[in-house]
């Protein structure tokens, strides 16, 4: 019988199989998955370096500006000064915390700093996905900065910005927040011949390559310049220097 206890111990350990495979298949890599996630990472990090050394600075100056008011601290005022300052290093080095962009908000913002704000949500995702599907969002991240760069000097009334929102900050989340809500012993239950996991691999796949589309339509412009200037330099000066090997 399809629901008989044997049958449903015989699904469960397919899955448990399937399961295994994938965590065998690699990893999780830990990290940054993107260079514009990094470097909100890095601006993150330098801000909190520079409030712990204003802090820093202002403890001491005071220090400073007491003795010459009381004719110095002694050691007291020093040990004081010196228990702020590590007090203040700790503070300022655990807070405020980088928060991971929610799902909502990557709908919303400039689409320009869209790029980096999905990576980042895509990184805290990772640990729910299988391992073939972490090395999928990893290349994705690789394309995001692709698609970055071109998106630094693009024209804020260009059309693909619509196609790039909706495709970087709806599609993209909203099918890796979808396939994370299934348990995961549900995950590769088959239904119509396919299940969820496949599923979830296919739209990765489909999303991954419409990024490489729309990142080479904004970049088409550069590409038809440079061929342009290509054949200008060629026909300026290459014909100059055949004129000049001539005997």
């Amino acid at each position: 019988m399809a629901n008989s206890p044997a049958h449903e111990s015989d699904r469960t350990l397919a899955q448990a199989r399937q399961s295994l495979n994938d965590q065998r298949a690699g990893g999780r890599r830990v990290g940054s998955i993107g260079r514009q996630s990094a470097a909100l990472k890095r601006g993150h990090v330098l801000r909190k370096l520079g409030r712990i050394g204003m802090a820093i600075i202002a403890i001491w100056v005071a220090a400073s500006i007491a003795g010459l008011v009381i004719g110095g601290i002694g050691w007291t005022g020093i040990i004081l000064t010196v228990l702020a300052t590590f007090i203040a290093f700790a503070v300022f080095a655990r807070f405020p915390k980088m928060t991971t962009p929610s799902k909502a908000s990557l709908s919303g913002g400039d689409v320009k700093s869209l790029v980096g704000r999905t990576e980042m949500w895509l990184e805290g995702q990772r640990r729910a996905l299988p391992p073939p599907a972490v090395k999928l969002v990893d290349h994705i991240g690789l394309q995001l900065d692709a698609l970055g760069m071109q998106l630094k000097d693009v024209d804020p009334a260009h059309p693909s910005l619509v196609e790039v929102r909706k495709l970087v900050g709806e599609h993209l989340p909203g099918v890796v927040d979808g396939f994370r809500k299934i348990p995961e012993h549900l995950r590769y239950e088959e239904r119509a011949g396919t299940n969820p996991n496949t599923q979830f691999m296919e739209s990765l796949g489909l999303i991954s390559t419409e990024i490489d589309s729309v990142t080479r339509q904004l970049a088409s412009g550069a590409i038809d310049d440079l061929a342009i200037k290509t054949r200008y330099l060629d026909y300026k000066y290459g014909s100059a220097l055949d004129e000049a090997g001539k005997p």
